[in-house]
């Protein structure tokens, strides 16, 4: 009978050394993404512009979100004095501190702020809900849930995920730190450079052929 034994299959075999040491274990980085790609985005209007009956609202709630970089305390509290359509502009008092900020509004965004202006002429908040009360950050975020179920992103997604898009976006599209901490109202410049240190286009001009 042979004196030999065996492991029981389940052990774990002992981790081998490197320059004679034991390395740390390595754990798979499983934090979620905490910002939505431009695709995803327009994954999203595209669900809430066939979301139904208040599907104008919803696209007008996405697109300020994601254009305008707003907080969801921000967008919820918007009101129509705040907007002029003439002008093309929306005046956005920022939330935590950050500082006021003037935003031109585009072809697009005008439009569909106009029909929806047209559908609540006497609404003193952009949106409203059907009980003609001003929406929450709750109805907010439970019209993303149900649009991004809708868009079958591979995320989840909040409100804060918009305006994370939004600064990533831009600052792959090159704008420098200080301008988009301006856009995005932030009071100290720490706050905007997670999104210009992961843009690859703050690095195009280092090396030409």
């Amino acid at each position: 009978m042979s004196n030999i034994s065996y492991l029981p299959v389940s052990a774990t075999p002992a981790r081998t050394t490197e320059n004679g040491k034991v390395p740390p274990k390595r754990h798979k980085d499983t934090r979620p993404r905490k910002h939505l790609e431009p695709s995803e985005v327009a994954a999203l209007l595209k669900a809430a512009h066939k979301s139904g009956r208040y599907r104008l609202r919803d696209e007008v709630a996405v697109m300020l979100a994601y254009r305008h970089g707003l907080r969801a305390t921000e967008l919820v509290s918007l009101q129509w004095a705040q907007i002029d359509l003439r002008g093309a502009t929306i005046v956005i008092p920022r939330a935590k501190g950050g500082f006021e900020t003037h935003h031109p509004l585009r072809s697009i965004e005008l439009r569909l702020l106009g029909k929806l202006r047209r559908e609540n002429p006497e609404a003193p908040y952009v949106l409203m809900t059907e009980r003609g009360t001003p929406w929450t950050t709750s109805n907010f975020r439970k019209v993303l849930q149900r649009l991004a179920t809708a868009a079958k992103l591979p995320i989840s997604v909040n409100p804060h995920a918009l305006r994370h898009a939004c600064g990533y976006k831009l600052a792959a599209d090159g704008h420098d730190t200080r301008a988009l901490s301006h856009y995005l109202g932030h009071r100290s410049l720490q706050s905007t450079e997670r999104y210009t240190a992961q843009s690859k286009a703050r690095f195009k001009d280092f090396f030409r052929d």
